[in-house]
């Protein structure tokens, strides 16, 4: 089965690599592209819904296909609550498995984009002054530049030029880009308590 899925990938283009247990993929060193499993239910040691449970402990996100020819609907839950991306009972066709890899890398591509998104607006925010990250909360909150003031204890040109400020440096081009990379990055502030800086 292992060769014929192999070949099959490789007929369209894939790269692939095969591994002969969970083990032995665990212990290699995977290069750090756009992929995805294709596991049967029943691998040697590990089950493939057990090895499924340890990638999502030790913090691997790989979409993964199941393929089984001895599922059920128990099974089939607990891989689709577990993340999986589908699964195919055999026999199933060359072209089911062939649609599944290709959504299956496409959702490991998006988040792939999505985390060189928040790790580039992370880069971006600490970048800022201690200062120009609590107006940035702030206005990120929905306040005006009056309310930023106040909750700072400045001046509302000194807020604005530190709003300028904040803007240039995360390459916002406008307040919604900002309130948006606000809510990417999960900051907000607290504005009931004074914010000292």
């Amino acid at each position: 089965m292992r060769r014929s899925l192999t070949n099959l990938f490789r007929s369209v283009g894939l790269e692939v690599v095969a591994f002969g247990s969970a083990r032995e993929m665990l212990q290699s060193t995977m290069p750090d592209v756009t992929s995805c499993l294709v596991l049967d239910v029943r691998l040697p040691g590990l089950s493939g819904l057990d090895y499924q449970t340890e990638l999502a402990r030790l913090n691997i996100h790989i979409p993964i296909i199941f393929i089984t020819g001895h599922g059920d609907i128990p099974m089939t839950v607990r891989a689709m609550k577990g993340g999986a991306v589908d699964f195919l009972s055999k026999p199933f066709r060359d072209q089911e498995l062939l649609d599944a890899v290709v959504a299956a890398t496409e959702r490991d591509r998006k988040r792939r984009e999505a985390q060189r998104t928040v790790a580039n607006l992370k880069s971006l925010f600490e970048t800022l002054s201690p200062r120009e990250q609590a107006v940035m909360k702030l206005v990120a909150t929905g306040l005006m530049n009056k309310q930023v003031a106040a909750e700072l204890g400045l001046a509302e040109i000194t807020v604005k030029i530190y709003r300028g400020h904040v803007m240039k440096k995360m390459r916002a081009r406008s307040l919604a880009d900002l309130i948006r990379m606000s809510e990417t990055l999960g900051i907000s502030a607290n504005h009931t308590e004074q914010t000292q800086v």
